[in-house]
């Protein structure tokens, strides 16, 4: 687009034209998502006032040129389905100017007279500069208007603007990952107060993606019976981390709150050195007897709340079929189950000649043994051939890197901005 910096209150009216120079309509705001941190939001896209007065909203992917006098899109449909804004959207125009804030550097207040939106070298656009005017308390005075970056002032964070209602109800729309990236932003009254507002499937979710430090931080603040209902929602091999970082006699307690066919996989991965596969794996595979369909495999894995890593294969194993197994007979790449008619039992495309996993395997091997079979998956077999579980990349992957790596992930001057869900 070639232009470096835009104040989206002369934006306001512009015309809006398509690639073939038909005017569409003119603009009438910008929105942008509201982040919980201090990271300039990211503007996606702007409202559009078509001839007919319907309001429209056109993706910033869309504008090839802004341009003093006009707005250009590119090639392509455009939706004419009314614009609905969202709980975590900001209107740059409607909502944004005027705004109180407060600058930081001297605690003074101040209001929003205008927004800088400025691109990036990811093709995304940002609030990079605000233009604010400093409250003066004599009458008659006009305050000074400055130019300053946006994490210069406070007050127009997700956390500013929302109560706690309105955060639990931006967080329903993001992934658990990003909800713990931004609830480990949030003061910790803030914080108590949303973990109290999520049921406790959600709350394990977002349990498995927090850094341990928030982890026992949070679990301290449960109460002990609702602790252990969140233990029992999060996946077995989670859970075991989390109660390994604990005192014993506190993970003990907790584990005699639990329900017995909850806590027997977690006791059982907790025997383990949690650096070998056995401490790593999930007891929770896809797992199928030999008369099993390819159909029936096929649907298994296309349960959403599966993750991706373990949908990337099944496991064949005699009676019974939860860990530990009977026999295990060996495992069906998804990729070889849709290359297979649908009536074909998976006992005819099974992989019984690739290598297996023992618990005792170090996190050394088991590294080599994704890397020498280019797998996301693997299985983690005793010396009886019964099934115990299945190791996944991205528990590999997290006790690869930095016991801090959550943290990194929420800091700015520390890794790249974190997308918005």
């Amino acid at each position: 687009m070639g232009v470096e910096r835009v104040y989206v209150a002369r934006l306001v009216g512009l015309a809006v034209f398509g690639p073939d120079g038909e005017r569409i309509g003119k603009v009438r705001d910008l929105v942008a998502t509201l982040r919980v941190d201090s990271s300039p939001p990211r503007v996606l896209g702007v409202v559009v006032e078509l001839a007919t007065r319907r309001r429209i909203f056109v993706p910033m992917l869309r504008v090839t040129a802004i341009d003093p006098g006009a707005v250009t899109l590119a090639t392509g449909s455009v939706s004419l389905r009314g614009f609905a804004q969202r709980p975590n959207e900001a209107l740059l125009v409607g909502q944004m100017l005027d705004a109180p804030v407060r600058i930081v550097e001297s605690g003074e207040d101040a209001v929003v007279v205008d927004a800088a939106i400025e691109p990036t070298r990811s093709r995304d656009w940002v609030v990079g500069r605000l233009a604010v005017r400093i409250r003066r308390h004599r009458i008659g005075r006009r305050g000074l208007v400055q130019v300053l970056p946006w994490r210069a002032v406070t007050g127009l964070s997700l956390t500013d603007r929302q109560g706690t209602e309105g955060l639990l109800s931006v967080f329903e729309t993001m992934r658990p990952a990003d909800v713990a990236a931004a609830l480990s932003e949030l003061p910790e009254k803030r914080q108590h107060e949303v973990v109290d507002g999520l049921d406790d499937e959600r709350l394990a979710d977002v349990f498995e993606e927090l850094s341990e430090s928030d982890q026992r931080n949070l679990l301290a603040h449960l109460s002990p019976e609702r602790a252990a209902d969140v233990l029992e929602a999060m996946s077995p091999d989670d859970a075991a981390d989390l109660l390994h970082e604990l005192p014993d006699a506190e993970s003990d307690a907790l584990l005699a709150l639990m329900q017995p066919e909850e806590s027997e996989p977690v006791r059982r991965l907790m025997s383990y050195s949690s650096d070998t596969a056995g401490g790593l794996m999930t007891p929770e595979p896809v797992i199928l007897r030999p008369d099993a369909t390819v159909a029936e495999a096929l649907a298994r894995i296309r349960n959403p709340d599966i993750p991706p890593a373990l949908a990337s294969m099944v496991f064949v194993c005699r009676p019974p079929s939860g860990t530990p197994t009977g026999r295990y007979l060996g495992c069906a790449h998804a990729q070889r189950l849709l290359r297979a008619a649908p009536f074909e039992l998976v006992a005819g495309v099974v992989d019984s000649e690739l290598a297996r996993l023992s618990p005792e395997a170090t996190l050394g091997e088991i590294t080599r043994y994704f890397a020498a079979y280019n797998l996301v998956a693997g299985p983690v077999v005793d010396a009886e051939d019964h099934l115990l579980g299945a190791v996944t990349v991205d528990d590999v992957l997290d006790h690869l890197l930095p016991p801090d790596w959550r943290d990194r992930l929420t800091d700015p001057d520390r890794t790249s901005e974190v997308s918005d869900a």
